[in-house]
């Protein structure tokens, strides 16, 4: 029996054993597919030889019911795309909109919009982080982020009554005016927020396990997350230069002092889980800089004044992008002159930056998996959109 068993071992180690693959799907109700996602797993014993993502459970259909709506009617499916970030859908579609009427909303919308947008992003982020560690194993993050997002729920509720989906971002202004001592709340919630971001580093970010579970996991080369059209964290994470808050600017992010984070390698390979992980974490902190500039000098004035009675653009397409929290989300308008669009296609990046996660994933274990899926931050919503 044992000569059979070193036997074995000297086959395995020579490589002349072949053993079958096995299939194995992960999801669609698997807790870490952060949604309705099936990952088809084709595996060498633990070691994983491809990723299959099927979508396809969630389709909502929303580009198909643009067809069907008027333009203002759009937004609130523009919500529930990618529904942890909102208020950035909103701002993307009504932006394209905007020049697509060669409309000028006012000063005092354009701050707003952009405070709003940066609180959407930390919250959103504090989703990504809280849900990461869980999946990791780390509960007690997951209170910390979610507490810190609750401020930042009440301060939308407040200015808009909603606290998830909030049609706020209209074409030419916006629903409300934000409420009273809403500047101050904001800068209350700036002064408790930045404490929370080293809390998080100390129980997470810097945790021994933690790095060792996502450093050297997954890495993203950057000429492959540049080919694969990665967008947002995901490709900052690589070590890619590029936002287009500063690189494309739209709204008024131009007039702001801030910082693009970057991966730095600095607990594993530049590209890996960690990496992208921390530039969520960095960009939270570039966001309150931003908000806190953005108080400082914010005017008064109207808020409906730029809306027009009756949306109905000249016939002609134009496409627009922001930097949602998740990358590039973009907007292919075409409309016909009358008050419906006669198209309208979101570039989701959730989905594109879902494309990658075979080719990041090949060689390691099944519980790497997990880590890699949860580093890409993907809401469901807008992927199968």
């Amino acid at each position: 029996m044992s000569e059979t068993l070193e036997a074995l071992q000297e086959d395995i180690a020579a490589g002349r054993l072949q053993t079958d693959e096995l299939v194995l799907n992960m999801g669609p109700q698997h807790p870490s597919t952060h949604g309705v996602l099936r990952l088809e797993l084709v595996l060498d014993g633990e070691a994983v030889v491809k990723v299959i993502p099927h979508l396809g459970y969630l389709h909502r259909c929303f580009e198909k019911h643009a067809e069907a709506m008027t333009y203002p009617q759009v937004i609130p499916y523009t919500d529930r795309m990618d529904y942890l970030a909102a208020m950035n859908n909103n701002h993307g579609y009504a932006l394209a909109v905007e020049r697509l009427m060669g409309i000028e909303v006012p000063e005092r919308v354009e701050y707003i919009r952009i405070i709003m947008a940066e609180l959407q992003r930390i919250a959103s982020h504090l989703v990504a982080i809280g849900t990461f560690g869980m999946d990791i194993g780390a509960f007690t993050p997951f209170l910390y982020c979610f507490r810190d997002r609750e401020y930042i729920l009440d301060i939308f509720e407040r200015t808009c009554g909603a606290r998830l989906l909030y049609n706020y971002m209209w074409v030419g202004g916006l629903s409300h005016d934000v409420h009273d001592g809403f500047e101050k709340d904001v800068a209350e919630f700036i002064r408790k927020f930045r404490p929370t971001i080293k809390e998080v580093n100390d129980l997470l970010n810097y945790n021994k396990i933690f790095i060792e579970r996502t450093a050297n996991v997954g890495v993203l080369p950057p000429d492959v997350a540049i080919s694969y059209g990665c967008s947002g964290p995901m490709l900052r994470g690589s070590g890619v230069d590029f936002d287009l808050r500063r690189d494309d600017p739209y709204s008024i992010y131009d007039r702001f002092d801030w910082e693009v984070c970057v991966g730095k390698g600095d607990a594993g390979t530049v590209g890996d889980c960690w990496d992208r992980h921390m530039v969520r974490v960095w960009e939270m902190e570039q966001s309150c800089n931003i908000i806190e500039q953005a108080l400082e000098s914010f005017p008064e004035g109207d808020i409906t004044e730029a809306i027009p009675k009756r949306i109905r653009p000249p016939k002609g397409e134009i496409y627009t992008r922001v930097e949602n929290p998740r990358g590039e989300l973009g907007y292919y308008v075409i409309s016909d002159g009358s008050q419906n669009p006669f198209r309208v296609k979101a570039r989701g990046p959730s989905f594109v930056n879902l494309s990658v996660i075979d080719e990041i994933s090949r060689g390691h274990l099944i519980a790497d998996i997990v880590a890699i899926l949860g580093s890409v931050d993907i809401v469901l919503g807008e992927v199968d959109r």
